[in-house]
Parts: structure tokens; sequence; C-alpha cells
């Protein structure tokens, strides 16, 4: 079978598309056929060595991926060939067969299609985790949404909607922010133009945000944590500028705030049933029309290191997907 297959670590350009072996379904799993593959920033991470989780070279790309079930190991229960599904894999998903754990596996929702199924998980589960589970956002309150043009940032101005907050979405051109005024954002800040803090305090009578949700770092974090309000919650979502920044510890003590740390891919693991739980609420949102994931591109197999590179140069609006042509 087909894949792309990082040889060394890297820049999108260097990965290569080769033949390698096609996978079985040891206990416990089961080989998925791959219909669409979602592209998601760790992957950018992954093959530049830049991630906590480094596999062995040389490895298959991808950790979010949507299909038809081929096989099923031994002790599998629930899924059947045949089976419309999509699935967490951590690495492998860039290719035409992948395996992948059973417990990490859900039945698509009927009209929900292959790259959607794709792209969806991670952005939206990483997002309800965090805003449900994490900052207990609660209807009425304020949240602000940096790099919410994106996938995780598009994912958490639409639930922060369906939970009833007012939201506020930090992008950096105009044409992102009116995608997010289009998922339902109440108000904008382009903070290449504008100062965020300021416009946060403007925007909130000089409150400032009872959440924040920060995956992008670097040179934002700071001004954005002096946005949030009194007992507010900072949501640490990861580090899309490449740089971890430094914060000074004096800001959280003189607002009572609290600093929330959100590792989806850990509760995943250490909190199954839950997890589960939470994907049952998002698929139940989705059929009831409630969330309209955006998939902005799709890429064949080949191009995977061109949907990568538009990744990490953050030119993608919502999400991209790899897909399976002639499947």
């Amino acid at each position: 079978m087909r894949a792309v297959v990082c040889e060394k670590w890297g820049p999108p350009e260097s990965l290569v598309v080769r033949e390698v072996p096609e996978p079985r379904a040891l206990p416990g799993q089961v080989v998925i056929d791959v219909r669409a593959a979602g592209v998601n920033f760790p992957d950018v991470l992954v093959i530049e060595n830049k991630y906590q989780f480094k596999p062995q070279l040389p490895f298959t790309p991808g950790g979010e991926v949507a299909g038809v079930v081929s096989e099923v190991g031994e002790g599998v229960e629930g899924l059947s060939v045949g089976d419309r599904v999509l699935a967490t894999t951590g690495f492998g998903a860039f290719a035409e067969r992948v395996a992948a754990r059973a417990e990490g596996t859900f039945r698509i929702p009927d009209g929900m299609d292959f790259p959607t199924a794709a792209c969806f998980l991670m952005t939206y589960g990483t997002s309800h985790h965090a805003l449900v589970h994490r900052a207990a956002l609660r209807p009425g309150e304020t949240l602000l949404v940096l790099g919410a043009a994106g996938g995780v940032g598009l994912a958490a101005v639409e639930i922060g909607k369906l939970l009833g907050a007012r939201v506020i979405a930090g992008a950096s051109s105009p044409e992102k922010l009116e995608t997010c005024r289009e998922r339902g954002a109440d108000e904008l800040v382009d903070y290449t133009r504008e100062d965020l803090k300021q416009r946060v305090r403007e925007l909130t009578g000089g409150a400032g945000a009872d959440v924040v949700y920060d995956p992008v770092g670097g040179d934002l974090s700071e001004p954005a944590l002096r946005a949030t309000g009194w007992e507010g919650r900072f949501l640490v979502i990861g580090f899309a500028s490449g740089t971890i920044p430094r914060i000074p510890l004096n800001l959280p003590l003189l607002k009572g705030c609290q600093i929330v740390g959100v590792f989806w891919g850990a509760f995943v693991g250490r909190e199954p049933e839950r997890f589960r739980a939470e994907v049952e609420e998002l698929f139940s949102w989705f059929e009831q029309g409630r969330l309209a994931p955006l998939v902005s591109a799709t890429y064949p197999l080949e191009e995977a290191g061109r949907a990568l590179r538009e990744m990490a140069d953050r030119r993608v609006r919502g999400k991209v997907a790899v897909v399976i042509e002639g499947t």
C-alpha cells in the first residue's frame, strides 16, 4: 500500500510517498481503509522532532483518520467490517490503510462525510474538554479565543457559543476574522493591528475575559493573561507560535485567576469512559446542526507535505484533510 513516510527529521518538503507493508489487526485493534486523514499542527512538530512524543524513524505521520473497517482484531466488540468510522491513531494516518485501537475508534454519524469526520475529533474533543471540563464555562461569561480561525480555535468559538458564552475571537487577518464571525463570534480582535489587552478590556467594560483559550503561546500569552478578569481561567492549549512563553507569576496572584493546562491526549488515555461520553455529546450536537466543522481544503496523498506546509505557515482556516483518491 502507499503511505507518506518520514525518513528523516525535517520540514514537510522532506516527506516521501513509498510502498509499505499493509497493517494487520492485533488484539484490540481494527484496520481502517482510509478515506481521509485530518491534518493537525502537532503533525508538523512530530516530523521536525519537536513534539513530546517521538516515533522511531521511518514512520508515517497523521494522527486522525476516517474510513471503513476492513479487519477486526481479537477481543474487539461493537465494531464490524464495513463500519464507517473515525479514529485517533497517534501516527500512521497518511496512508491507504492504518491500524487503530478499537477504544479510540467510533462509528461516524450518518450525516458526516469522511473529510469532516477525519477533521472532527481532535479539534472538537480538545475544545470540549477545555471549555466544559477544565474551565467549566458558564452561560453569560466572556470567552476570549486566540488563533480563533484555526481548527481548535473555531471549535472553541462554536462550543463557547453553544454553552451560552459571549465570544471574542482573536486572529491575525480580516479574512480569518470574517470566518470567525461566520461561526458565531460576537466580537473580533485583529491582534496584529490592535492592542490585545486594551481591546479586550474595552469590549468587556474593563472587567476582562472570564476564560481565555490560548493555542498560540508566544508573544500573545502575556497580554491575553493581562486581559483576564478577576478569578478568570487561562487555558493553556498549545504553542502554535513555536515559542513557549515565560509568564510573570504575579499576574495570577493579582487577578486571583487560574492558569489551567489542557492536555486532551492524556485525558483520553486516563479517562476513557469520560472521553467516550464527550464524543457522544459532540456527535449529538453535530446531528442537531449545532456544530458546523470547516474543512477548507483537501489534498491527495501525494500532496500531504503541501498540506502540512500550509498548516506550518498558518494559512489554514479551520481544518484541511488528506484524502485517498479513487475511494
